[in-house]
């Protein structure tokens, strides 16, 4: 694809803060451990400190939050990569009901 450059820091910190709001007040432990990864890994992916995480582990840990992939890739996807905005609308909506 010529002209599409990857920015995976900004796309890590985009699903850290979007985890940080599905999330909500359950604790960092709970969802940690009942996603199977360890609180050490949520708090590196919150934070944007993992860049890229392993999908089984993402897909783990949007199950537990109750996302759906395509919600989440919507929501971290810039608009310029080929996601159309009503999509990111339609996640952005599904994430706040």
């Amino acid at each position: 694809m010529a002209g599409f450059v990857r920015h995976p820091r900004a796309r890590g910190q985009r699903l850290g803060a979007l985890l940080r709001r599905a999330r909500g007040n359950r604790s960092m432990l709970a969802t940690a451990l009942d996603a199977r990864v360890s609180p050490e890994t949520l708090r590196k992916i919150e934070t944007g400190r993992v860049a890229t995480p392993a999908f089984s582990t993402i897909a783990a840990i949007a199950e537990v939050l109750g996302l759906s992939l395509d919600a989440v890739w919507a929501e971290i996807s810039e608009p310029e990569c080929g996601v159309s905005p009503h999509i990111v609308h339609s996640a952005r909506e599904q994430l706040t009901s």
